[in-house]
């Protein structure tokens, strides 16, 4: 059944006046509309981190997708112990390496990435004025993950390690090699 154009204003206005504590609540106890909000508040934040973390625009889109699909039945165990947006990003950090996991076998077996003259391509290319994000999504995928979880979202190496499966001086030698790349290509520029 379509609600009528009164009620959903009538909606809008009561959300409008609720703190964000108040939506998740309502989104925790089945509200759609709550959930609604939520998503349309945070989604920038997610997509931006499953970039990060992917590498790639159709995989981070895929991720947020994710994400927020898995969202849904993960938000009852939110108990406010934290910021909503610390939990979410350890959930967001969560799904998308998962998803990565998933999808990397698929990829691999239908594409050579590492051999792929398309992502030499678009990896060598570049612009006069290429951002830092540009850069990240540029470095090789354990690089990367570990770079963006470390140094962009503040994740510790032994909490990585975790993430990742992978021994603790592994996720430091990654990040120190994205550094090192960086650096590199900063300097050139």
């Amino acid at each position: 059944m379509v609600e009528q154009p009164s009620k959903v204003v009538e909606a809008q206005q009561v959300f409008a006046d609720k703190t964000e504590s108040d939506v998740i609540q309502a989104a925790q106890q089945g509200d759609k509309r709550a959930y609604k909000k939520l998503y349309d508040a945070h989604v920038g934040r997610v997509y931006a981190l499953c970039l990060r973390l992917t590498g790639e625009r159709t995989m981070a889109e895929d991720a947020t997708q994710e994400v927020f699909i898995q969202l849904w039945d993960k938000l009852g165990n939110f108990n406010a112990q934290s910021k909503f947006t610390t939990w979410l990003h350890s959930v967001t950090s969560n799904i998308t390496i998962s998803y990565i996991r998933k999808q990397k076998g698929w990829f691999q077996r239908t594409f050579n990435i590492e051999d792929s003259s398309v992502m030499q391509q678009s990896a060598e290319s570049s612009s006069d004025t290429i951002s830092l994000d540009e850069y990240v999504l540029r470095l090789p995928e354990r690089a990367r993950h570990v770079f963006v979880l470390h140094a962009l979202e503040g994740y510790r190496h032994e909490e990585i390690a975790d993430m990742l499966n992978m021994a603790v001086g592994s996720s430091k030698a990654q990040f120190h090699r994205a550094k090192q790349l960086l650096t590199e290509w900063l300097g050139n520029e």
